[in-house]
């Protein structure tokens, strides 16, 4: 296969989820900070909102590398 191929593949790999990741994050922002806002308790709730969507950025890096090291 192509090295132009496999690069690219390991790219999208890890851009899709990076993007889609800033994207759910830009949604939970601001609701986070506004239930924050109404009730201070929630702290944990809001961390772990925030947290769940950076595990699809980890998970397309892992595909990215397991990409590389399999076409290698």
């Amino acid at each position: 296969m192509s090295t132009f191929w496999i690069v690219l593949a390991a790219a999208a790999a890890i851009s899709i989820p990076a993007m889609a990741t800033a994207w759910a994050q830009s949604r939970i922002g601001p609701a986070v900070a506004a239930s924050l806002a109404e009730k201070p308790e929630l702290s944990t709730t809001a961390i772990l909102l925030v947290a769940i969507p950076e595990t699809m950025a980890i998970l397309g890096f892992v595909v990215a590398m397991l990409i590389l090291n399999t076409a290698a």
